[in-house]
């Protein structure tokens, strides 16, 4: 890994911990998301079989870039324009067949979607499977014709929330705009703008030691691991690791390698273990899962904690990554990344240590490849600010207007309601 992806991972995972709240301060909004009319389709996305309620299912309008995924409840909501005239919403989920559901140009509430598990459909399709390391390779010559050739400019929802134990004390969202160059280029002119968003702290004494992890909104510029390989697909850092082939798995009705890959160096900074989903005709990259390795706590600690209050000790227990992508056409788009870090923390000569997760998720909403404008540099989202600079009302039920963003689940929205009567 050459020295850009050295910086580049450590941007991703640097912690700052602040003693104090940050102070806030309103975003101004370029507008409401109104200007159309809009249905609304709702439901619960489960498992055929055994009613398990399923997470992070995509939810899709066919037939456009607009989109949605389902809440950790299995819950989603998409809000769909009329101009779009829109059909048929696909849904679909790892490791199950695709389902629709008919629009008809009204509301469709709370209707329940029983996906198919593949299992027995997968043992029908004979898949040849060579070298793991070789597809890897393969899959990373053809990022050029199988990912966008051109400008885009992409609206998504990011939410990140930080957690004192099982108690929310901070939730931050925002809808995003996020500038992507062609997949032949790399990052350095990718950039994100915070168009609206919403932030709430806890009040409480107890909660002034706050986690900001840095980078926020731009996770979905330097996590997007096709656009930018230094987080994991450096040809360089291929020896490093070693590749198993594992049991193959549906995605989106297409057949998908499944390779799982772990460290078999030892470097001066931490590694990551996981597994990378490629399409076995396209030969696409569609879904990362990986985490960084917690082998050694001393290099897992610098990979994550920059800065850190006098007197605090710090021990990580996990980062994790989701990164999935969506075939439209002939080509594949980035659609849904979500990184969790938990550690502990305590002062020296306490007894306790206290355990903190925050979480952070992006999913694409929707798209735009004509005439798009790079964001301005002094609008774009800087790696020194955090989302909670930026706030709105929590309390306004129609802050969102016409955007699509991922539904809160119902302990997150208990979580405001006891936030917002803190502020009080």
């Amino acid at each position: 890994m050459g020295t850009l992806g050295k910086q580049t991972t450590a941007f991703l995972l640097s912690l700052i911990l602040l003693v104090g709240l940050m102070p806030l301060q309103a975003q101004e909004n370029n507008g409401n998301g109104n200007d159309e009319d809009y249905i609304t389709v709702s439901g619960l996305v489960r498992d055929q079989k055994n009613r398990k309620k399923l997470e992070y299912a995509s939810i899709a309008v066919l037939g456009s870039n607009v989109g949605t995924v389902t809440n950790a409840d299995g819950e989603f909501s998409i809000k769909i324009r009329n101009s779009l005239l829109a059909k048929e919403v696909e849904v679909s989920h790892v490791g199950y067949l695709n389902a629709i559901i008919p629009v008809n140009g009204s509301d469709v509430k709370d209707v329940v979607v029983d996906l198919i598990p593949t299992e027995n459909l997968l043992e029908e399709i004979i898949i040849r499977a060579g070298d793991p390391r070789h597809i890897v390779e393969e899959a990373m010559s053809k990022i050029a014709v199988n990912y966008s050739p051109t400008y885009n400019m992409l609206t998504g929802f990011y939410r990140e929330t930080a957690q004192k134990g099982r108690r929310y004390i901070n939730i931050s969202e925002a809808i995003i705009d996020i500038y992507k160059t062609p997949y032949t280029e790399t990052v350095e002119r990718d950039r994100v703008q915070i168009y609206k968003g919403r932030s709430l702290l806890s009040q409480k004494k107890s909660d002034t030691l706050v986690v900001k992890l840095l980078g926020g909104p731009n996770l979905s510029v330097y996590v997007d691991i096709v656009k930018n390989p230094d987080i994991l697909l450096d040809k360089e850092m291929l020896p490093c690791y070693s590749f198993k082939m594992e049991e193959s798995i549906m995605i989106d009705d297409r057949p998908q390698y499944v390779i799982r890959f772990t460290p078999q160096a030892i470097l001066p900074y931490a590694l990551y273990h996981g597994k990378l989903y490629i399409d076995k005709e396209r030969l696409a990259f569609t879904r990362a899962e990986f985490n960084l390795n917690m082998d050694d706590k001393n290099k897992a600690t610098q990979a994550i904690l920059k800065k850190k209050p006098f007197g605090l000790r710090f021990k990580p227990l996990e980062v994790s990554f989701l990164v999935t992508y969506k075939q439209r056409g002939d080509l594949t788009y980035l659609s849904y990344i979500r990184n969790e870090v938990r550690f502990n923390c305590d002062w020296k000569r306490r007894l306790f240590a206290t355990n903190y997760t925050i979480n952070s998720e992006m999913v694409v909403t929707d798209s735009e490849a004509e005439n798009v404008n790079n964001i301005p540099y002094k609008l774009a989202f800087k790696p020194t600010q955090s989302l909670s600079d930026k706030v709105g009302d929590f309390a306004d039920e129609d802050f969102w207007g016409a955007y699509n963003i991922i539904e809160p689940t119902e302990s997150l929205e208990s979580a405001v309601n006891r936030l917002r009567k803190q502020r009080r």
